[in-house]
């Protein structure tokens, strides 16, 4: 797979399967056929290359192949000023769409490592731009990094992509994809392009490990807080089917289910690809979380780490799906995380 902004290649090569745990702000999630796996059953055989022959355009294969682009980052209006940071509203291009966001710069003498943030499941008609992640907007930019918090497609200002959901949502990945690639491009002096970190939580977290194996080599480090399963089908049984969600009969229709289309629901698995996983990866996770199972993150962890890769899952005694009382001490591990890999 190729990776470009408009200037230069960029080196390197979802959900997530997206599905759909709540935001930071605690919403309820839709997630996005049917079949759960049993975290103690062997996972699928792993491939580190999407296969010689024809693959499913909607599938991990199809996103690894494209040649994903990434440019045109522009700041529009200043939202707020602190003595840390700028707060402003942002667009980018990512794969022909345009993705809004906020992006918050800190005062000082740059260039600044970079963060992409990938938020978790809100409603889509009620998002507004930046929502989901606002206390590590505040506490990132504060440490010094330049926070780029993606919309995705269909959010706020951005572009609408109309198949997405029944799609799986893989959009999602292409643009925190896109995000990096025009970051990198951007030519702005308070941006190290050349020092990219990945951070998503709830459905974020699916989104972080899906670009992981599309695009292995473009972040320096990747952190997952609170993360959906790597199992879209997992997603859609605990989220959507039991509320009736229609997509879920579109994503059968389209798709098959797991029983009569097998390959499928194994080429939409990041666990699939674990070998191409070239970062470490940090997965932070409440044990009492009634939203997104701890089980769906010790499987993640198990199968990257039977793979031979720097994964940590790291249990949170007695936290929830948000994190309350614990928040910032897990965000101290957060940062020291990064701060390893990317200063």
């Amino acid at each position: 797979m190729r990776l470009r902004g408009t200037a230069c290649a960029a080196a390197g090569l979802l959900l997530a399967v997206a599905a759909g745990c709540t935001g930071s702000d605690g919403s309820a999630a839709p997630a996005t056929t049917s079949a759960t796996r049993s975290a103690t059953e062997t996972p699928e055989p792993r491939s580190t290359a999407p296969s010689p022959g024809p693959v499913d355009p909607v599938s991990l294969p199809a996103l690894m192949r494209r040649e994903h682009t990434g440019s045109g980052l522009r700041l529009g209006d200043v939202l707020a000023r602190t003595s840390a940071y700028t707060r402003y509203a942002v667009t980018y291009e990512a794969n022909g769409l345009t993705v809004s966001g906020i992006m918050n710069i800190p005062e000082g003498r740059g260039p600044f490592p970079a963060l992409v943030l990938a938020h978790g499941y809100i409603d889509p008609d009620v998002y507004v731009s930046g929502q989901g992640m606002p206390r590590e907007q505040d506490r990132l930019a504060r440490s010094g990094y330049v926070v780029l918090h993606t919309d995705y497609r269909n959010h706020a200002r951005s572009d609408d992509d109309p198949g997405n959901d029944v799609n799986l949502r893989l959009g999602y990945t292409e643009d925190v994809i896109g995000a990096a690639l025009a970051l990198r491009d951007s030519g702005r002096p308070e941006i190290d392009g050349g020092r990219l970190g990945l951070f998503g939580r709830s459905m974020g977290g699916g989104v972080v490990y899906n670009t992981l194996v599309v695009a292995p080599g473009l972040f320096d480090a990747a952190v997952a807080h609170a993360p959906v399963s790597a199992r879209p089908q997992e997603n859609i049984d605990h989220f959507q089917r039991p509320g009736g969600d229609p997509v879920v009969t579109e994503i059968e229709d389209r798709h098959g289910t797991p029983e009569e289309n097998p390959a499928f629901w194994r080429g939409v698995s990041p666990l699939s690809y674990a070998d191409r996983l070239t970062e470490p990866l940090l997965i932070q996770h409440g044990t009492a979380d009634g939203t997104c199972p701890l089980a769906w993150s010790r499987e993640a962890a198990r199968v990257f780490q039977e793979a031979g890769k720097d994964v940590e899952l790291r249990t949170v005694a007695g936290e929830g799906h948000t994190f309350g009382p614990r928040w910032a001490a897990e965000m101290d591990v957060t940062e020291a995380f990064f701060e390893r890999h990317l200063r």
